[in-house]
């Protein structure tokens, strides 16, 4: 049976805290915790007799976030690998957004990145902007399922006799 892959990306507000937690199992589907609902137990329960983790930057970002703030030390009770090293070995630099625009990897919210992200959280928060909250999951969302298809075009990339650009 094959290990069962999973993806994860959080959000964070000005101060560092995580506004979002998102994660896709290939057997489960989508999972996105937001605010209050962002916990530990939250995590694991989702995450727990997955296979690997798979994240863009997250040994350096996501991972020691949630460690900080969640006591959860995910690269000790999981697998994980972090595409962006492995985009870095196919000579792909620059941040999950760039490296999907020069792999042609489509994005409905194109233009929102991480800081539109938190000012988007922003108004969720002080104006209960339902519209910014939506925004926001929709941008996490792609983050977290581009995160599968990112996986998959290096994986095509790293075939023996690929040429790689």
């Amino acid at each position: 049976m094959a290990e069962i892959r999973s993806y994860l990306d959080i959000e964070t507000a000005w101060d560092g805290r995580i506004t979002i937690i998102g994660m896709l199992r290939e057997d489960r589907g989508l999972l996105q915790l937001v605010g209050r609902d962002v916990t530990a137990d939250a995590v694991t329960g989702f995450l727990d007799g997955s296979g690997p983790l798979h994240t863009y930057n997250g040994h350096s970002f996501d991972l020691p976030r949630i460690k900080g703030a969640l006591r959860l030390d995910l690269r000790r009770r999981y697998a994980c690998r972090d595409l962006m090293r492995d985009c870095w070995r196919l000579k792909l630099f620059g941040g999950f957004k760039k490296v999907e625009e020069r792999l042609g990897i489509a994005r409905e919210t194109a233009g929102v990145d991480g800081i539109a992200a938190m000012r988007l959280w922003d108004r969720y928060v002080e104006a209960d902007d339902r519209d910014a909250l939506d925004l926001l999951l929709r941008y996490n969302r792609e983050d977290v399922e581009n995160l599968a298809v990112l996986r998959d075009r290096l994986e095509a990339l790293s075939l023996p006799g690929h040429a790689q650009g």
